[in-house]
């Protein structure tokens, strides 16, 4: 068993095909199949059934699965560790963001952080705040960022910048609300929410309670599963929602989006970086300190 095999065969799991890893890692198709014939080999156990034109793990795959990502994430931080004898801030850098941090806050950053780190390789995923939290504690990713904290006892949740949340409505039916003016105000209007994993929706249930709004007994005609499509529901007309001034922005400077008054909104909220409870490697520190200088 060697760090190429276990390299070759976590990315025919993750890449789902044998020809799509050979792409990946830009080598022939049958010097992939070798080097997976030769990781089972050396296991003594079939890793892959590859019936029916598909890729699927045997139960001893699923069982080297973890411990083939650790393999090569320490291997990583080995070649991370050395490298930085000379001073040098290079590898790569997966970084898990959810939503809001991932299209709105982190990628406008990347390009300053690869001009200052250009050795870095780094590799971006967009999920929700329970998944973001996931990829780190399984040490799928070094480092996240996300818009609510979670229970983890795996990982740390450090504040590091700040979100406005509001009400937003279609300008036709901003009117339907002037009177209103506490949040509790809002209670029989028609919501368009995020999906409940989502950290905004865990933010806003937390404000509901927090104005005694029975949060379960709310109208919510639809959940969606990103900002951008709880933005365009509102602009159709179809209710009234709480979102995030970033993802907002656009609609709101259009005029297709009007922001509602309320007491206590905006509603500030903090981002949380989220690193594993080890050492991290040099380039996810150095994307740590880059942030706290920018946010």
């Amino acid at each position: 068993m060697n760090i190429q095999q276990l390299k070759t065969f976590v990315t025919v799991i993750e890449s789902g095909s044998f020809s799509q890893a050979a792409r990946v890692l830009g080598v022939s198709q049958p010097a992939v199949t070798m080097q997976v014939q030769n990781l089972e080999t050396d296991i003594g156990e079939s890793l892959l059934d590859r019936r029916y034109r598909r890729i699927e793990l045997t139960e001893a795959g699923r069982v080297l699965v973890p411990y083939a990502r650790e393999m090569l994430k320490e291997a990583d931080q080995a070649r991370a560790d050395i490298a930085g004898l000379s001073g040098e801030v290079s590898g790569k850098l997966h970084i898990a963001l959810s939503t809001t941090p991932g299209d709105y806050i982190v990628p406008g950053l990347l390009g300053e952080f690869l001009q200052n780190y250009p050795q870095v390789q780094v590799n971006l995923t967009v999920a929700s705040t329970d998944e973001t939290l996931d990829q780190i504690e399984r040490r799928e990713a070094d480092l996240g960022m996300v818009g609510a904290l979670s229970k983890s006892n795996l990982v740390n949740f450090t504040k590091l910048g700040s979100d406005e949340l509001i009400i937003v409505a279609n300008p036709k039916m901003a009117a339907e609300f002037k009177a209103c003016t506490k949040l509790s105000d809002f209670a029989h209007a028609r919501w368009i929410a995020r999906s409940e994993e989502s950290g905004t929706q865990q933010v806003c249930k937390q404000l509901f309670i927090q104005n005694k709004v029975n949060y379960d007994e709310l109208e919510v005609v639809v959940r969606l599963g990103t900002g951008e499509a709880v933005v365009s529901a509102v602009e159709g007309g179809l209710g009234i929602a709480i979102v995030s001034r970033f993802v907002a922005q656009k609609s709101l400077a259009l005029n297709t989006l009007v922001e509602i008054a309320c007491e206590g909104f905006p509603a500030k909220r903090p981002f949380y970086v989220i690193t594993p409870k080890r050492t991290l490697t040099r380039a996810a520190q150095a994307f740590v300190d880059f942030l706290t200088t920018k946010l």
